[in-house]
């Protein structure tokens, strides 16, 4: 701006400018955006019950223990109870489904919602007709998002740092030190909570140092019953709370955004995608722009892609950019390739060679 105030000057000229530049295709695409990222928390819904949701993932990639090398962590949203269940390589669906007969619905029945990333264990056909017909609610987090699945990456966390202060020199022994990784999680304080795990799902605390007092005290049944009612009451009042502060510090560090609709055009960012350009960094920040085909909530948004783009085409708003329009001297990008029989054809601009 100062330097065409050099030399130029009409009414409304900052304005004008401000608008040729907003509306340069290059500028949209390759400068960094210095904003807080966009789309404030939009947290899951608090469970009313122990194991009405739940949230699954994968450890993956370590080393072999005892023919294992992958670990499929379960953990419950109310009590925050977890499951580490040793595999011996990443599952298939069948398998998952199995193991999750085996380890989780033997001891808590079918959940009413399951939280999970989209991995194909969780999206191929066979995972989603038993869920439909076991009458189960898939949440799939959105691409590149994983706060979604935020309790089940924190526990991930958590199982990590006991296994790294455990594990011998070889690595090798982590499948053996599982059972006592579950029991020391499920022992420890929650700070959303502000109970164990096993104090929320079962009313009691396990033994696990001879008592310094003996006692003869037995409680009623009916005693127990109501203790362990009002435990999962105050429970859900911790839940809502920490909820509630979780997504005021959260927001601190975010914006609503500008508002995005149906058949608005937006810019996706390039953080996550693949390139085949020698260098990220020269990288163009931003592709697009692509139409807004669905809002799935208030933070997600459906994108109509070019079918060349082979990646789940579902975003959250913090990757996403409104397009500021473009201004009629703007080169247009390419056309997308015409389709013959689902495969792109393309003009033959010359041979350069035979063999």
């Amino acid at each position: 701006m100062h330097l065409i105030l050099r030399d130029f000057w009409w009414p409304k000229i900052r304005k004008d400018v401000e608008k040729y530049v907003n509306t340069c295709p290059v500028c949209q695409r390759s400068k960094i955006r210095r904003e807080k990222p966009s789309g404030l928390l939009h947290p899951l819904p608090t469970p009313s019950r122990p194991w009405e949701i739940i949230s699954t993932d994968f450890i993956t990639d370590l080393p072999p223990s005892l023919g294992y090398t992958t670990i499929l962590v379960v953990v419950d949203l109310f009590t925050k109870l977890a499951h580490f269940i040793p595999c011996d390589g990443l599952p298939t669906a069948k398998q998952t489904a199995d193991l999750f007969l085996q380890h989780i619905f033997r001891l808590h029945g079918l959940p009413k919602s399951l939280v999970t990333d989209r991995g194909s264990q969780f999206t191929s056909r066979f995972c989603k007709a038993l869920q439909q017909l076991l009458g189960i609610d898939s949440r799939l987090s959105s691409a590149h998002h994983p706060q979604t699945d935020g309790q089940t990456e924190r526990t991930n966390a958590t199982l990590e740092q006991y296994l790294r202060c455990y594990v011998n020199y070889q690595q090798d022994n982590w499948a053996s030190l599982l059972p006592l990784s579950e029991f020391a999680y499920n022992n420890g304080v929650q700070a959303s909570t502000k109970e164990t795990p096993f104090f929320a799902n079962y009313g009691f605390h396990p033994r696990f140092f001879p008592p310094v007092i003996e006692t003869s005290e037995v409680p009623a049944a009916e005693d127990w019953l109501q203790e362990l009612t009002a435990v999962q009451q105050l429970l859900l009042q911790q839940l809502d709370q920490a909820k509630e502060d979780y997504k005021r510090h959260a927001d601190i560090h975010r914006q609503p955004g500008p508002e995005i609709k149906v058949g608005d055009r937006v810019l996706l960012s390039t953080r996550f995608l693949p390139s085949h350009r020698p260098c990220r960094k020269l990288d163009a920040r931003f592709i697009g722009p692509y139409p807004v085909v669905a809002q799935l909530n208030p933070v997600t948004f459906k994108l109509q892609l070019p079918r060349s783009m082979c990646i789940h085409p579902v975003f959250h708003r913090s990757l996403l950019l409104p397009a500021d329009g473009v201004r009629p001297d703007a080169d247009r990008p390419a056309p997308t390739p015409v389709l013959v029989d689902g495969e792109e054809e393309f003009e033959v601009q010359d041979i350069l060679d035979s063999r």
